[in-house]
């Protein structure tokens, strides 16, 4: 099939309201993340949830994370194990959410520029949002990170180039350069091949996205060799988008192994590391899951949410500088304090839906070790076909 007739067999896609009745479930499974619905203007019609843990650090940081499409804040916070990270090392949380009614699969719109832009849409709610929390929480305003998957690691890009001045750092993981798409043809082309762009062009779109002209955030990038959801030419396209912002040269300055995965390393003249880029081994499409450095799990398996022995959340959070100080109590998988968690039914299925970049279904190559989810004994799948939201072919 043609790109132009996949473009419009997705426009003629019915709203996937399966993740709808999936997210009827969620509400069994107990959340920490907790929504607030008066956070200033709102111009993107998103939701804000947010963790803070009970005891922050000094100086606390604020991580905001963005989910993939047909997630819920709920459900990546669940599989990535970030209210984990927040409750272990004491800084707060931040997930927007996307709404059906903005978008069928709920992706964040990264490709629609009315919601790409400073000061405008979707870009323009998360910082609302943002402000909200930095002047509740007193959050350090030098200590302003975001990260996402897939759709949500594009909006991620879209952050870091449209308000610079607000974040200290990004992570990027399965996404997708910031300007490279200004519609969903354009999406789709981009998600397929990557961007032909030259590292000029590219450097030039985040420029023009803002007025800023101090520091750039730093950026680490995350990405499966085996990807074919969104293609790894992604990866290497974000890495050179921000290494000529940065004014960095194309060569790695180091190169090594962490956890049996490729990192190359980019710093600056007083050896601060400002892009690094991972390149996840055999992975399909997902967030990389693994023991991490401090021993702990976070996140569980699910819909690529995927086992691949490096804990993606934790070394991110480490390249954010948010793992000097271990803090207690000890957390369980599911992101509740374990004292909490020892109460917790593990039956309840919670929905991790396939995250499409796009607004189309793009699954990525069966990878090496097949998730069982973030059910238990299969409750999921039984779920799902007594409710009629599972094919029998």
């Amino acid at each position: 099939m043609s790109l132009i007739n996949n473009v419009e067999f997705l426009r003629h896609l019915p709203k996937m309201n399966a993740f709808s009745g999936l997210g009827a479930l969620a509400p069994a499974m107990p959340t920490p993340l907790v929504e607030t619905t008066e956070f200033g203007v709102n111009p993107g019609d998103l939701k804000m949830f947010s963790f803070v843990p009970a005891q922050l650090a000094r100086s606390p940081a604020l991580v905001v994370v963005l989910h993939g499409c047909g997630q819920s804040a709920a459900s990546y916070d669940l599989g990535a194990g970030w209210s984990a990270l927040a409750a272990h090392y004491g800084f707060a949380l931040l997930m927007p959410e996307q709404q059906a009614s903005n978008n069928g699969n709920t992706c964040f719109n990264w490709f629609n520029p009315q919601d790409i832009a400073r000061g405008q849409g979707e870009a323009a709610s998360i910082r609302q949002m943002i402000a909200h929390l930095v002047g509740t929480h007193e959050i350090d305003p030098r200590r302003i990170y975001v990260t996402g998957l897939s759709a949500g690691g594009a909006m991620a890009s879209v952050m870091l180039a449209t308000h610079p001045d607000v974040f200290a750092a990004g992570a990027i993981i399965a996404g997708l350069p910031f300007g490279v798409a200004t519609d969903l043809r354009e999406a789709l082309h981009a998600m397929m091949h990557g961007s032909a762009l030259s590292a000029p062009e590219l450097g030039g779109l985040v420029r023009n996205a803002s007025t800023h002209g101090g520091a750039w955030p730093k950026i680490s990038v995350w990405h499966g060799s085996a990807d074919r959801t969104v293609h790894p030419g992604n990866a290497d396209a974000i890495v050179r988008q921000w290494l000529d912002v940065h004014g960095l040269p194309v060569a790695a300055m180091s190169k090594a192994d962490v956890d049996g995965h490729p990192r190359e390393v980019w710093w600056n003249a007083d050896g601060e590391t400002l892009v690094e880029s991972y390149t996840i081994a055999d992975m399909a499409h997902g967030t990389p899951l693994g023991l991490a450095d401090n021993d702990e799990r976070y996140g569980v398996e699910g819909a690529f949410l995927i086992e691949a022995g490096i804990s993606s959340s934790y070394h991110i959070a480490s390249f954010f500088g948010l793992t000097d100080k271990v803090r207690q109590p000890p957390i369980a998988p599911t992101g509740i304090p374990r004292e909490r968690a020892d109460t917790v039914s593990m039956t309840v299925p919670v929905p991790a839906a396939e995250p499409e970049v796009a607004s189309g279904r793009n699954s990525g190559r069966p990878r090496k070790r097949r998730s069982k989810g973030v059910d238990v004994g299969g409750v999921i799948t039984r779920a799902l076909s007594a409710a009629g939201l599972m094919s029998k072919g």
